[in-house]
């Protein structure tokens, strides 16, 4: 193999990603914290404190900028902002424009996303993502968030994974929708906010088709809105992307899961500013359904291949059918073992080489996560994180893995092969 210096475009953003409610703590508003403590769910563990970064955050972003990175995305939570319908929480948009504020006074650029995953009480009790009216509801929260916090927003991602729910619909990782009738625990949810079970919809948990739909149009409204609100920033979309690699005979399924949850989304990107792409693995489609990894390939911690190669893949698809930028928001591997966490980053980051220097206008590449965190389900158990967080006391310990990518992000460059 060839080996090659490369040096990465001027300004290239490098950066780490956390979500507000895998990291925050206490997020007691939100539909995620009232079906995590509900019995009988599918959450392992509550998240309870989870890494505190609502009150640890300076020094988080500090240590951020010592590793040497640039840039930092992070998200704002809507259930504490919006915390009652129309109900908006200068507490809670004062502490983000604090959060802001460090980024800046640390040199490093703020990728705001304004939904990820989790929503208020009131609106998943509502019809949640299933109906209509919530694009709206979530555009008026972008802009009201936007008009106090817009000028220190770098780049702003309105919605995560907003295709996540159809994708894993589509490869059989999840059903159409759970039904609360034949589940005892969302019933139960449900009925500890006062809500009628059949309009109970948290995003993942809902109708998975319907759910497309409404956030490709919450992300329409609320580009829009953003776009009018205060501050000038790029304003775009992150997708939850596979690789999606047809078997013999499987062509047919494998294009029409990429229709449905990928070409639709990439579409609806093309006049916006960048696309968020965020891969972690292959797809392996056959005519009857999607294939397990094969017998004896490596698998992380959450039961996936060890695949960094569909980083690139993903880069390219995305690049040629929405036509604009790429900035990947996340990508990363959750295991035990740092030394198979550089290998993946590694072998990832040279497929984003290998697309610049052909020319593809990728713009960033944010690693998941910064911190060993709460990853939903699977609670505290598998660690994607560059620093290790003690679950008792809250230390941080930076691992090799983060000084190592630290160091390709202060060079801006790194040996890549062929």
């Amino acid at each position: 193999m060839a080996n090659e210096h490369f040096t990465f475009p001027a300004n290239f953003l490098w950066g780490t990603a956390t979500a507000a409610h895998q990291v925050e703590g206490n997020n007691l508003n939100c539909d995620f914290w009232v079906l995590e403590h509900t019995p009988g769910s599918p959450f392992v563990e509550p998240s309870g404190d989870a890494c505190d970064h609502y009150h640890r955050y300076a020094d988080d972003i500090a240590m951020l900028a010592r590793l040497g990175f640039n840039s930092y995305r992070f998200s704002i939570e809507w259930a504490r902002v919006e915390p009652e319908p129309g109900e908006f929480s200068r507490a809670a948009l004062d502490h983000y424009r604090r959060v802001l504020a460090c980024c800046h006074d640390h040199k490093l650029t703020p990728v705001v996303t304004f939904h990820h995953f989790t929503s208020p009480r009131w609106l998943a009790g509502d019809g949640g993502w299933e109906d209509k009216k919530t694009a709206a509801l979530f555009a008026r929260y972008c802009e009201r968030t936007a008009a106090h916090l817009g000028d220190l927003i770098g780049i702003a991602c309105t919605i995560n994974e907003a295709n996540l729910g159809a994708y894993q619909y589509l490869i059989g990782t999840l059903p159409l929708k759970l039904d609360p009738s034949r589940l005892k625990w969302l019933s139960e949810a449900a009925r500890r906010i006062g809500a009628d079970p059949n309009r109970f919809a948290p995003y993942l948990m809902c109708d998975q088709m319907k759910a497309r739909d409404v956030m490709l149009d919450a992300h329409r409204l609320a580009t829009a809105a953003l776009k009018s609100s205060r501050g000038k920033y790029p304003v775009g979309i992150s997708l939850a992307l596979g690789d999606l690699q047809a078997m013999p005979g499987g062509e047919a399924r494998r294009d029409r899961i990429k229709a449905e949850c990928q070409d639709i989304f990439y579409e609806a990107a093309r006049g916006d500013d960048f696309i968020g792409v965020q891969t972690y693995t292959r797809n392996r489609i056959s005519a009857d359904g999607t294939l397990p990894p094969e017998a004896g390939v490596e698998t992380t911690m959450m039961r996936y291949e060890f695949w960094p190669e569909a980083l690139e893949a993903t880069i390219r698809q995305a690049s040629a059918v929405a036509k604009v930028p790429v900035i990947v928001t996340e990508s990363g591997i959750g295991t035990d073992q740092d030394d198979r966490r550089i290998e993946y980053v590694a072998r990832a980051l040279n497929g984003v080489a290998r697309c610049i220097r052909d020319g593809i206008d990728v713009r960033g590449y944010c690693y998941w996560s910064l911190l060993d965190n709460f990853e939903w389900i699977s609670g505290y158990r598998p660690t994607f994180g560059l620093v290790a967080v003690d679950r008792a006391t809250q230390a941080r310990t930076i691992k090799p893995s983060a000084e190592w990518l630290g160091k390709i992000a202060r060079a801006n460059a790194m040996n890549i092969t062929d």
